[in-house]
């Protein structure tokens, strides 16, 4: 185990890995099945880790493997500081990291600090305690409005759909953003602060290399918890709006102050918040030089193929982490929001352009962020009504499908479910019987195979002196189009999303996301040039 004392200040020398490392991000239940209950687990993790050296990525990030009652599948924690029994246990946890840091691949966790479940026994002590208790000034409980206290305190929203405040026998209500087995903590209250410090430490101690916070803009709450304006929610689960009293309040960036502060006494971690803010100069106050190490960026996420808005977005993104010198994050997929494969419309046309943006997104400075299973070119599943599990499912009144789809567990080999990824025949979200030419295995010796071209690229990216520089500079480009070349090291990326082909700059092909037309860049495709 690494304990802050025991590390010198000089391994500074590697303390910066994360400025430009490749995180590939495990959504536990869906990765592999050590044990055949049809739910992914730790010891399938590290099963895999040679696939993920294979790949070329320098970090995993994963995703909540806590005690829990799985309401959100484990967004929920009843225990930070232990692994819930359907992952494995602390001994699993521990070879993972191990095994994982001999492969030279380092790990990072997911972290939960906006809300508990409300098994946990903070939130039982505080519903026996009553009213005005030491124990439940830990969560946000409020009077109820109205003459008998029978309406919300205020008209906020869950962000998995309907109120946000449930009502407890005694007539109080308690706040919850997201699903109401997810009571928010009050992050106003020192035992909360106190025990997120002790949360840090044992994970920090047990070799963790980093963590991404989830929902890092939520946390504090405004003076006196205003209404808000209710307007139509935008797809997905969170989006930015800067109307919105629930999120990025000021009071967050203590918060982040405090989590730097226990980070700094181990060297060489890091940290990455969820900030669903596109306003430039809010979004960098969470990068400053006390606060997040990263921030995720979901302009790559949010924009269409459009070269304009990739373009856009790319800009936007850059500007913003310029105002305090913090590299740029980029992804295209998460656990959150639909595969892009699906986005960009689905079938060959959508796998196509998947080729050609992770072209751009490889070819950019700074972090990126890539989520299993994107590699083999998985799409969206759309699931029967029967397997959904997301709350958002329930919460909606059976109007909104959720997040299942794009969580759906991953095939690994042979020709039909469960495809390698559990002994179980049912695993915890179908697979589609038609997935037996995305397995790894049916990808792995097919040089013209996302999986192929994704470990090209990285290899590229790793070991490619053209891939030097942190600055861009754009060119001129027909309508549709864009390139744009990394000043210092000199690699070109063209990206065309128009109907017809276009002349290819200046150049050698170094790498290209489908066959090229000559000296003519075809539709749907980008290409690297040296």
């Amino acid at each position: 185990m690494r304990r802050s004392s025991d590390l010198s200040p000089e391994i500074a020398e590697e303390a910066a890995w994360w400025r430009d490392a490749v995180f590939y991000q495990v959504y536990v239940r869906s990765f592999a099945d050590s044990n055949g209950d049809g739910v992914g687990d730790l010891d399938g993790i590290r099963s895999r880790l040679g696939y993920l050296e294979l790949l070329g990525v320098d970090a995993l990030w994963l995703t909540p493997f806590y005690r829990s009652p799985m309401a959100d599948h484990g967004y929920d924690v009843a225990d930070p500081r232990d692994v819930d029994p359907l992952f494995g246990d602390l001994a699993a946890f521990d070879r993972l990291v191990a095994d994982a840091h001999e492969h030279n691949i380092r790990v990072t966790v997911d972290l939960v600090p906006n809300h508990s479940s409300d098994l946990h026994e903070w939130f039982q002590e505080a519903l026996h305690a009553g009213p005005g208790s030491m124990e439940r000034a830990r969560y946000i409980f409020r009077e109820g409005r109205g003459f008998d206290g029978s309406q919300p305190p205020n008209n906020w929203t869950s962000v998995f759909g309907g109120p946000a405040w449930t009502r407890v026998p005694d007539g109080q209500w308690y706040l919850h953003l997201f699903a109401p087995e997810q009571p928010d903590l009050n992050w106003e209250h020192p035992e909360v602060r106190a025990d997120l410090e002790r949360t840090l430490r044992f994970w920090l101690d047990r070799g963790v290399d980093g963590f991404r916070i989830d929902v890092a803009h939520g946390m504090a709450k405004p003076e006196g918890l205003p209404d808000m304006e209710i307007r139509p929610q935008a797809p997905g689960v969170l989006s930015d709006d800067a109307h919105d009293p629930r999120f990025d309040n000021d009071g967050v960036h203590e918060i982040h102050r405090m989590i730097r502060k226990v980070m700094d006494g181990y060297p060489g971690t890091m940290a990455v918040g969820e900030i669903w803010v596109k306003d430039d100069e809010r979004f960098a106050a969470y990068v400053r030089p006390d606060e997040l190490h990263l921030g995720f960026n979901f302009r790559l996420v949010e924009a269409g193929f459009d070269a304009d808005a990739v373009r856009s977005a790319i800009e936007h993104s850059l500007a913003a982490v310029a105002l305090t010198g913090t590299p740029a994050t980029w992804t295209l997929s998460n656990h959150d929001v639909v595969r892009h494969v699906t986005r960009y419309g689905g079938g060959a046309v959508g796998e196509q352009r998947a080729r050609a943006m992770t072209l751009v997104e490889l070819a950019l400075p700074g972090v990126i962020y890539l989520y299993n299973g994107e590699e083999l070119g998985l799409p969206n599943v759309e699931l029967p009504d029967w397997a959904l599990q997301d709350p958002t499912w329930e919460r909606s009144g059976h109007t909104e499908r959720g997040r299942d789809g794009c969580r759906v567990p991953i095939p690994w080999e042979g020709t039909s479910p469960p495809f390698g990824f559990s002994t179980a025949v049912n695993t915890w979200l179908p697979q589609p019987n038609e997935w037996d030419h995305l397995t790894a295995e049916a990808q792995l010796e097919d040089p013209g195979s996302m999986l192929s071209l994704y470990r090209e690229a990285l290899e590229h990216r790793k070991s490619n002196a053209s891939f030097a520089g942190t600055e861009l500079e754009w060119y001129g480009a027909p309508a549709g189009c864009f390139a744009f070349r990394r000043k210092g090291g000199g690699l070109i990326c063209a990206l065309n999303t128009s109907g017809a082909s276009v002349p290819l700059p200046p150049g050698q092909v170094l790498l290209s996301s489908g066959p090229m037309d000559g000296d003519q860049l075809p539709p749907d495709t980008a290409v690297w040039l040296a």
